[in-house]
């Protein structure tokens, strides 16, 4: 099997890419496989197959910008690392025009007994660079991952996030063609990924090739242009991101039981407690709910006669840029009915000197129909990529509805009488 790579824009090509397993019920059948693997009457095989991915065929461009979904099992990591040549495929192949930096398993190719100094130097080593460019890049690197204070203790004293910092620094200091993520930077405290999510952001403009898998369908339709979805080691879909992640999502929708979060009393949400340091991240603080003017967590309005008002205060650092809001309506099994966003509205969200910042969103005559509702609140960075900070299920809404509708909104309409001779075949 070959490619051709005289396309300068392909920078992966993978062909019938499939992984096997071999899963063995016991220690000692894995020994009579590799002692007694044929018999008389033919082969034996003491394992049972697991194929984890199948007749995968994928062409990445250069510069493009791909996200992968998928269920846990689903074969994600596999390709991932398929791609970056740290498994090998039982069937296809998959070949990489140029180098290629990632972030898979936590600590991945880490030694932990060496210092974090002689790690970056390694791992810098076997990404590429030569002696001198890794002595021009190490204080970046080291200066990046904000952990100056520990660079010579052995990473294995290091939390996760702070491994997180130590993959990613180097990662993003090899002049990389193509980068590869798999979830790591979910375990990063928030001040780290959100500077982490604005270099991916600086890489992507720059027209760097990266792979971007993420449980977060929000962070995978904000930040790629591409997605595929993989379920049981098959891409299932792969194409313009919204679209994707759209289907994906009604697929979760429907293979999710449904199950009702814990609601809140009081004004404020216990899991947002008073938190004042804020130094390199942002919080919210505050969140309440007005229905009709009066101050509940748990509202009871009438369907299009009601009004809401939902009033959110956080807090950042000052140095930060001004971060965004966004709240959302979801069913009690936690589906997006509708949202709305500052940036989306281009609402210029002000705050004062000392980072704090208070707004409001109101929703007049809401229009759902009959059911309980639940609210969410989220702050997000300049961009609205990176969640600093989520309230989920913070308030409730018990609408009651007049007359016998069903689904979750009464839209505009208007009903007419006319009569057939004011149409013709084409209306139809």
């Amino acid at each position: 099997m070959s490619f051709n790579f005289t396309d300068s824009e392909a920078v992966i090509n993978a062909a019938k890419l499939s992984k096997c397993y071999q899963m063995y019920q016991h220690p000692r059948d894995r020994l009579k496989q590799f002692l007694w693997p044929h018999s008389w009457w033919g082969s034996r095989q003491y394992y049972r197959e697991l194929w984890a991915l199948r007749d995968i065929d994928l062409t990445v461009r250069s510069g493009e910008v791909v996200g992968i979904v998928g269920q846990n099992g689903s074969g994600k990591s596999t390709l991932l690392q398929l791609v970056c040549g740290t498994l090998t495929p039982t069937h296809g192949e998959v070949k990489i025009n140029g180098r290629i930096a990632a972030l898979l398993e936590l600590g991945a190719g880490f030694n932990p007994e060496f210092t974090r100094r002689e790690n970056v130097l390694m791992s810098a080593a076997i990404m590429g660079l030569t002696p001198s460019e890794i002595a021009d890049r190490i204080e970046g690197i080291i200066d990046f991952s904000g952990v100056r204070d520990f660079i010579d203790q052995p990473v294995k004293t290091y939390s996760s996030g702070m491994y997180v910092r130590l993959a990613f620094s180097v990662a993003i200091n090899v002049d990389q063609d193509i980068l590869v993520i798999d979830e790591a930077l979910s375990v990063g405290d928030g001040a780290f990924a959100r500077k982490s999510f604005s270099r991916i952001m600086q890489m992507r403009d720059a027209g760097k090739t990266i792979l971007f898998c993420s449980h977060s369908l929000f962070q995978v339709e904000s930040l790629c242009n591409r997605t595929i979805w993989i379920n049981q080691g098959k891409i299932v879909m792969d194409g313009e991101s919204a679209q994707v992640v759209t289907a994906y999502q009604a697929f979760l929708d429907k293979s999710t039981p449904i199950s009702t979060p814990e609601t809140l009393t009081g004004s404020t949400d216990p899991r947002i407690p008073d938190r004042k340091y804020v130094l390199g991240n942002a919080h919210l603080e505050k969140i309440k709910l007005q229905a009709d003017g009066t101050s509940t967590q748990h509202a009871s309005i009438t369907s299009g006669q009601s009004s809401i008002r939902i009033l959110i205060t956080f807090a950042s650092d000052p140095i930060l840029p001004c971060p965004n809001v966004a709240m959302a309506l979801q069913t009690q099994d936690g589906r997006i009915i509708t949202s709305a966003a500052t940036w989306e509205d281009n609402f210029p969200l002000q705050r004062a000197s000392d980072g704090s910042g208070q707004l409001s969103i109101k929703l007049d005559q809401l229009p759902l129909l009959k059911g309980e509702y639940l609210i969410s609140v989220y702050l997000l960075c300049e961009r609205g990529l990176h969640v600093y900070d989520s309230a989920e299920g913070i308030a409730t809404l018990q609408v009651n509805q007049t007359g016998r509708l069903q689904g979750y909104f009464s839209i505009p309409h208007q009903w007419e009488n006319s009569t057939m001779t004011t149409y013709n075949d084409q209306d139809y």
